[in-house]
């Protein structure tokens, strides 16, 4: 990580959960850190698992990344205000249980679309802007998903509605972002990290006590693995890192 000693990383979704522990360890890893969420009190309160030095390194900006004008003028104001965006964590997700075909569930639908596949576009073409400017060798991290790679059905359980298909969009997003750098004579990394199981607050209160109960990852295990695939030197690319759980059966 010592290449990214004193450089911006920006992690969309930094309030909790993978987001906040890919914030915390990226400032305690020595870089400055933009945390965007729209709960930005908590990407504040994360200053407290920082040492004190480290505090000023943790900047919380609102963003809602479903709204491409709001991410547009943020992205802007992080390029002027700390001279360039050299990271992007493209983590924000959202995770909702209910059947395609049931009636009135446009919103959801949308909303899942918006924030898991427009959102992570969006952000990554804004930062692009930054990183091309600015000519520093880059890297874009799309935290991704198992179901991303292999659609699990199980007949007894809730649809998941349109979160596979998105994270399948993630999928072939990253190798069209890896081809467009490539064309961009820009030394810009992109990599897609694809979790199974992690204890985080995506899912509803009473499946994650369901969660706590088999293998399961925690926010933790997919910072580090970040930090590894941030780590490699300048001629190596990891393009998709699996992380899964000891013990988990699909």
């Amino acid at each position: 990580m010592e290449q990214w000693k004193n450089r911006v990383a920006v992690v969309t979704g930094a309030s909790a959960g993978i987001g906040a522990a890919i914030a915390v360890d990226l400032v305690k890893a020595g870089m400055t850190v933009v945390g965007l969420s729209r709960r930005v009190e908590r990407v504040e309160a994360l200053k407290d698992k920082l040492p004190g030095n480290l505090r000023v390194n943790l900047h919380a900006m609102k963003c809602d990344i479903t709204q491409e004008e709001e991410i547009i003028r943020v992205f802007e104001l992080i390029d002027a205000k700390f001279n360039g965006i050299d990271v992007l964590i493209n983590n924000a997700g959202l995770l909702r249980k209910t059947a395609l075909i049931d009636n009135d569930n446009s919103d959801i639908i949308r909303e899942i679309i918006d924030t898991n596949v427009m959102g992570l576009v969006f952000c990554t073409r804004e930062a692009y802007k930054s990183m091309e400017k600015h000519g520093r060798n880059s890297h874009v991290v799309h935290i991704n998903s198992v179901v991303g790679h292999h659609l699990l059905c199980y007949l007894d359980q809730p649809s998941q509605n349109m979160y596979p298909a998105s994270k399948f969009a993630v999928t072939a997003i990253t190798e069209i972002h890896r081809q467009e750098f490539i064309r961009s004579k820009h030394h810009i990394k992109v990599t897609s990290v694809s979790p199974g199981v992690v204890k985080t607050d995506i899912f509803l209160p009473e499946h994650r006590d369901l969660i706590a109960q088999g293998p399961h990852l925690l926010p933790e295990d997919v910072s580090n693995s970040v930090l590894h695939v941030l780590g490699t030197p300048p001629h190596v690319q990891i393009h998709e890192l699996t992380i899964k759980p000891f013990g988990e059966v699909f």
